[in-house]
């Protein structure tokens, strides 16, 4: 993989910040114009935990996908070089279908603190308002849930409903709150996803040539709309964790929101006993 493909780490902090990150019509016209007969037709499952270079046959349209260079790159920056594959699936939003899926996160409590999972989500036509589009709430990856609690939940402030262009793929933390909204249009509307796992640590998978550009703590420092003014700190402070498990830099806190909280001086300073009756020092 040649290093100009890999993600930068201005975009690995957004990630880490947001919980996505979009690439905008990075699949080509002519892989868009065949998507929609290959997605009709079906992807054949595999095994959970069936590396990716087994997943699908020599020459597919889903292994090209993967193996386009921004993709290839995206995956091997997040999840390493020899990730495997969770599941895959295609989804399609009928036309005027009328019914929307509740706000959930793609998993059930998850307590690892320096890992995590990808899934890709390709867009194979150009998604408008009226086709509903995927609905993700940014910087919720890290608020630890179970799965769908947060179906109750109707509107958050700062989430936003995915429209692009034709040939957009999204990369989303597995923890990230989404839903498909209702499609309205009298469109179909498709979606082809991909979860990876890793299999390496995930430390400096990326480009790491600007680890020290000043925008990336400002990447690292977004405040989200729907933060409470108190606990969404607890978000910041989670990124930083996460940023320092993915750089093995435990010293990265430009805001010391962790530094604040696991502060354990060990140096110890001798003092005169406060006991009336222990012994005098020796002059």
């Amino acid at each position: 993989m040649h290093r100009k493909h890999l993600l930068t780490s201005v975009q690995m902090a957004h990630f880490v910040a947001h919980g996505a990150l979009r690439m905008d019509a990075v699949v080509p016209d002519e892989m868009n114009a065949q998507a929609i007969e290959v997605l009709d037709q079906g992807i054949p499952a595999v095994p959970y935990g069936t590396p990716l270079r087994e997943t699908f046959p020599e020459g597919s349209f889903a292994q090209r996908l993967v193996q386009l260079p921004e993709v290839a790159g995206a995956i091997q920056s997040l999840v390493g070089p020899d990730p495997t594959v969770d599941h895959h699936a295609v989804h399609i939003r009928e036309a005027n279908e009328g019914e929307a899926q509740n706000l959930h996160a793609d998993a059930i409590i998850d307590v690892r603190p320096g890992a995590f999972d990808v899934q890709l989500m390709y867009y194979p036509q150009e998604v408008t308002l009226e086709m509903g589009g995927t609905l993700s709430v940014p910087g919720s990856h890290l608020r630890r849930t179970n799965e769908s609690d947060t179906g109750r939940y109707q509107n958050l402030r700062g989430q936003t409903r995915l429209t692009c262009p034709a040939g957009t793929v999204v990369f989303l933390h597995h923890g990230i709150w989404h839903g498909g909204r209702r499609n309205d249009s009298s469109i179909d509307r498709y979606m082809f996803k991909i979860r990876f796992n890793p299999t390496v640590r995930q430390v400096r998978l990326w480009n790491t040539d600007d680890l020290y550009d000043p925008a990336v703590a400002k990447e690292l420092s977004t405040f989200f709309p729907w933060y409470e003014t108190a606990t969404g700190r607890l978000e910041l402070y989670n990124r930083v964790k996460l940023w320092q498990a993915l750089t093995g830099d435990d010293t990265f806190d430009p805001e010391y929101w962790v530094t604040r909280v696991t502060n354990q001086p060990r140096r110890v300073v001798a003092q005169r006993s406060l006991n009336p009756h222990a012994p005098k020092e020796m002059a």
